[in-house]
């Protein structure tokens, strides 16, 4: 699957980024490097060229990567870069880019350090006076944005919820208020149950469902955050890559937020004094009247868990 020369009246274009690079050498750095996240047509020239010259390559899961590097007649060494081993990892890496190596990062797909710990090397490997750059391109929450139909100009990655529901809930709480689209990850078993939760604290927001983004069955889905939930619990799981896209706040929403009836449902997952410091920022009131509110209610009997 190599690229073809593309050749003008005036001589090419660029050339084959995989011969090129056999002639050549990057310079020592690491190179954040972004791959296809369906499409494999969808990699870069220059991605190409880096992970045909690079010493190393960093992945999430070396069976991925080696299926994308054979697509383009790529070999080269791969070491796991992910989550369980990036503490141990990271001084390695370090070292091996003192020693004048060129090093690719990369995920399993769509750009590094969205939704993993690459995050952490790129600021060690800067903190060490080393060389970082980045290979831009495909993001499936770009992607997904760009497919919702919902608002572009302002948005905020939001990842994955966390687990445990009262941590779910505050973590929805506390995002109400962000004046933007957001954007989450989810999986096929959790989607409808996300979209219920995201319905009770969002309310009659639009929101877009996006999978299998740039493959074969791509699809997007789109309407009020209450009818996605019921036609996503009354279907079989949907498989593959999931992004949910939610509307921004209407103006009348971001005015609407009720102090006391924010720090009630605060209060059922959180201490006093977390609950006090989340509605604070929520409302953008003086925490001292949200905590003599939590006073009083807590004097009527609505206690927060210790």
């Amino acid at each position: 699957m190599r690229p073809a020369r593309a050749v003008s009246k005036n001589g090419p274009v660029w050339a084959d980024p995989i011969a090129d690079a056999a002639q050549s050498k990057l310079e020592p750095a690491l190179y954040v490097t972004a791959t296809p996240i369906g499409n494999l047509r969808d990699i870069t020239l220059r991605a190409l060229g880096a992970l045909a010259a690079c010493d190393l390559i960093l992945c999430e899961d070396t069976r991925v990567t080696r299926k994308l590097l054979t697509a383009f007649d790529i070999a080269k060494p791969l070491k796991t870069y992910h989550d369980h081993n990036a503490a141990k990892m990271r001084p390695r890496i370090v070292d091996w880019l003192r020693q004048g190596m060129s090093i690719c990062l990369v995920s399993d797909a769509g750009m590094p350090l969205v939704s993993d710990p690459g995050y952490q090397l790129v600021r060690a490997v800067q903190e060490a006076g080393l060389r970082v750059t980045v290979l831009p391109g495909a993001s499936a929450p770009l992607a997904a944005l760009t497919l919702s139909g919902l608002p572009s100009d302002s948005f905020f990655f939001a990842g994955f919820l966390p687990v445990k529901a009262g941590v779910r809930q505050r973590r929805l709480s506390a995002l109400r208020a962000v004046p933007g689209s957001l954007i989450f990850f989810e999986s096929g078993p959790r989607l409808a149950a996300a979209l219920k939760e995201m319905e009770a604290a969002f309310g009659q927001r639009k929101a877009a469902i996006a999978r299998e983004i740039t493959k074969k069955f791509e699809e997007v889905r789109r309407g009020s955050l209450a009818a996605l939930a019921a036609h996503y619990a009354a279907t079989p799981p949907p498989k593959g890559e999931i992004v949910i896209v939610v509307a921004p706040p209407s103006q009348g929403e971001e005015n609407a937020l009720d102090p006391e009836v924010e720090l009630r449902r605060a209060l059922k997952f959180s201490s006093t004094k977390k609950a006090v410091a989340e509605v604070a920022a929520l409302t953008g009131l003086p925490r001292k009247k949200i905590y003599d509110l939590a006073l009083s209610l807590n004097a009527d009997g609505d206690h927060g868990p210790d």
